[in-house]
């Protein structure tokens, strides 16, 4: 039986109108959407669970309440929670001054909004429409939105990508840098460059951008802290939570509460 993914369903390209928007709740799809392109950019808008994509050698995380924006012409992977609720808005190229690269915008109120009442129109819509006059707002609001980071630079590099996938698969290893430096058959000079040449990061930064982004995915999903807590090896839930404060501004729960997310 052929897997009922997301990209099956609607092809984005089929019109050339402005932007159009569509709802999808990831419950009736698969939860993992392999690498695809299209002419349109694409924002991806979290409104319960959380989707990581993959694209341009980064992992994007996109909690709720945020968007990821990926240009078009950009191949890109997604995989869902099995709770996630998104709207996607798919613009044409041209029609707003968006970021020519990946990124993850804040979204505000009035953005999710205008989103969401645009899923609910046709997508070939005249240009003198009501859903023509929704979309230029939408469009001029959204370039305003500031960027956030919610990435996780990966590189292409053999070692860069082969300690990624181990860190990505099993997030508890706590590895010294010297042991991944021996592991990697690598000095630790020699791997400290070449981490901050390919990802711009330190080892210890990245490594916590990497905790950071699976936690927000698994804490979106329903996960308790403590469970989240011992999945990424810290040594005590107080350790964890003293790490998401510090990087994003508040305690997880004060942080979901504060979205809204069930």
């Amino acid at each position: 039986m052929q897997p009922n993914y997301a990209t099956t369903v609607f092809d984005p390209d089929d019109t050339h109108s402005p932007a159009v928007a569509r709802r999808l709740d990831f419950v009736d799809y698969e939860a993992e959407v392999p690498v695809h392109t299209h002419r349109k950019g694409q924002l991806i808008i979290a409104l319960y669970g959380a989707v990581t994509c993959r694209a341009e050698n980064e992992i994007w995380i996109v909690p709720p309440h945020c968007a990821v924006w990926i240009p078009g012409g950009v191949p890109h992977s997604a995989s869902a929670t099995w709770n996630a609720h998104l709207n996607y808005l798919f613009i044409e190229p041209g029609a707003a001054a968006l970021p020519n690269r990946c990124c993850t915008l804040a979204i505000s109120q009035l953005i999710k909004e205008l989103v969401d009442r645009l899923t609910r129109e046709n997508v070939d819509y005249p240009p003198d429409s009501h859903a023509a006059r929704l979309t230029r707002v939408t469009l001029d609001e959204l370039v305003t939105m500031p960027q956030q980071n919610f990435s996780l630079p990966v590189s292409a590099h053999a070692k860069i990508r082969a300690m990624a996938d181990t860190l990505v698969s099993h997030p508890e290893d706590r590895s010294t840098f010297k042991a991944w430096a021996k592991r990697l058959a690598l000095s630790e000079r020699s791997l400290a460059r070449l981490m901050l040449r390919e990802t711009g990061l330190t080892f210890g930064r990245w490594r916590q951008q990497l905790h950071l982004i699976i936690a927000l995915q698994a804490l979106a999903s329903g996960e308790s802290v403590q469970n989240v807590a011992t999945k990424l090896g810290y040594e005590s839930v107080n350790a964890f939570i003293t790490m998401f404060r510090k990087t994003m501004g508040s305690t997880p729960a004060h942080y979901f509460a504060e979205r809204k997310t069930p």
